[in-house]
C-alpha cells in the first residue's frame, strides 16, 4: 500500500455508540435449564448466530502498543470477553456463534496488516478450541490490499479452519462486484467460500462523523451501503461469474428487498444494464441475516426463499436487551414465517450453508 488507509472490518467502532453501555447492562445471564451445564445447554439451545462481532483482546493490546489506536477510540462493548459472550449466548438460546472479526485501525503497511490479521486469527482459534462447539470464525479480508487478502484466504480458509471470509461493502468507495476484485473472487470461488459482508461508512463520510447530524450512520447509511454493494454485484453478475461462492448480506439485505421491483423496472438505466431476470435470480441466491432487528419479513419473502435467511444478533454491538427483548420476540411472532421456516432460520439454514458447523 503506497499510502496509509483507514481500514475497518466488521462494525466500525466509532459508529456504534448506541452499544456503549456497561457490561452489567449488556449481559443477560442465562436462567433455568440453559444455565445448568453444558450438556443441558446443548439440548436446549438450537440457534446459530451468524452475525456475532469479535474484537480480539490480543489485537487491541498489539494495536495500542504500536500506536494504531487508543482504548478510548473503541466503544466499551469491544472489551467484553468470551465469558460475557457465552452468558449472552446461553440467555438467548444460541449454541454456536460465528465470529465476525473487527480490526479498526490505520495500518501503515501490508506487512503490518498481515500481522493484525494473523493475531486476530490466532485469537479466534484459541476461543474456538477452548470452547468446543460454541464458536467458529470468519477470516477478515481487506480487498484494497489484494496480496494481503490472497494470503489471508490461503491461511484462514486453507490452513486454519475458518468457515468463510468477512468483507466490507466498500473499500475507499470501490464496492463489492467491482472488476478490480475479480482476482480475489476467483480464489474465493475455488474455495467455494462463504463471503460474509458488512456495511461501512458511505464514501466521503469522515470516520466518526455522522452524515446527518444527530443520526448515527448505522441507522440509515449502513443499510444503504449494503444495498449499493448488492446492486453492484447484481449489475456485474457476480454470482454468475463466481457461481461457487455464497454471499451473505447483513441486516436482511439493507434496502434491497424494498427496491427490488424498482431495480427490475429501472435497471436498464444502470451501467452495465441490469436485466430484470438477473435481479430476481441474484435476490434468490443471496443469503440474508436477521441482525437489526430486521423489519417484518413479508417483503423479504416476496423475493427471497426462507431457506436463505440466517439468524444473526449483531451482539455485542447490539445490546443484549435489543436482541432478547426486541429482535427475538419479533422474529418468533412474525406471521410471515412458519414454525418450520423459523427452525431453519435459527439453525438448519446455517448448517446447510456451512456444514463444518456440525463439527465446530
Amino acid at each position: 500500500m503506497s499510502t496509509p488507509a483507514l481500514r475497518l472490518l466488521g462494525t466500525p467502532a466509532d459508529e456504534l455508540r448506541i452499544a456503549a453501555v456497561g457490561t452489567s447492562e449488556v449481559i443477560r445471564v442465562a436462567r433455568g435449564p440453559s444455565a445448568q451445564g453444558p450438556d443441558t445447554a446443548r439440548a436446549v439451545h438450537s440457534k446459530i448466530d451468524m452475525h456475532h462481532h469479535y474484537c480480539a483482546p490480543q489485537w487491541r493490546e498489539w494495536a495500542v502498543h504500536h500506536g494504531l489506536i487508543t482504548q478510548e477510540q473503541l466503544p466499551p462493548w469491544t472489551r467484553l470477553d468470551i465469558g460475557d459472550a457465552i452468558r449472552f449466548m446461553d440467555g438467548a438460546g444460541i449454541t454456536t456463534a460465528v465470529l465476525k472479526p473487527m480490526l479498526p485501525a490505520r495500518y501503515q503497511s501490508s506487512a503490518q496488516l498481515r500481522e493484525a490479521v494473523n493475531i486476530t486469527l490466532q485469537s479466534m482459534i484459541e476461543v474456538a478450541t477452548s470452547h468446543p462447539g460454541r464458536f467458529s470464525y470468519y477470516v477478515p479480508l481487506f480487498l484494497d490490499d489484494q496480496d494481503a487478502s490472497s494470503w489471508a484466504v490461503r491461511r484462514g480458509l486453507g490452513q486454519l479452519g475458518a468457515v468463510g471470509v468477512n468483507v466490507t461493502a466498500n473499500y475507499g468507495g470501490v464496492y463489492l462486484g467491482d472488476p478490480s476484485y475479480d482476482r480475489l473472487f476467483h480464489e474465493l470461488n475455488e474455495f467455494s467460500a462463504v463471503v460474509d459482508t458488512h456495511p461501512h461508512n458511505l464514501p466521503g463520510c469522515p470516520p466518526g462523523a455522522s452524515a446527518v447530524p444527530g443520526i448515527p450512520n448505522f441507522m440509515c447509511d449502513f443499510l444503504l451501503d449494503t444495498t449499493r454493494a448488492a446492486v453492484n454485484m447484481i449489475s456485474r453478475r457476480t454470482l454468475d461469474r463466481f457461481p461457487d461462492i455464497s454471499v451473505v448480506l447483513p441486516h436482511a439485505g439493507g434496502f434491497l428487498p424494498y427496491i427490488a421491483t424498482r431495480l427490475q423496472a429501472l435497471g436498464r438505466f444502470c451501467e452495465p444494464r441490469v436485466d430484470p431476470a438477473a435481479v430476481r435470480d441474484h435476490l434468490s441466491r443471496f443469503y440474508y441475516d436477521t441482525a437489526g432487528p430486521m423489519a417484518p419479513a413479508a417483503t423479504l419473502l416476496e423475493h427471497v426463499p426462507a431457506d436463505h435467511v440466517l439468524f444473526g444478533t449483531d451482539w455485542p454491538a447490539a445490546p443484549a436487551d435489543t436482541v432478547t427483548e426486541l429482535a427475538l420476540p419479533a422474529l418468533d411472532a412474525d406471521p410471515a414465517f412458519t414454525p418450520e421456516q423459523l427452525q431453519g432460520i435459527y439453525h438448519g439454514n446455517a448448517m446447510r450453508l456451512i456444514p463444518q458447523l456440525a463439527t465446530a
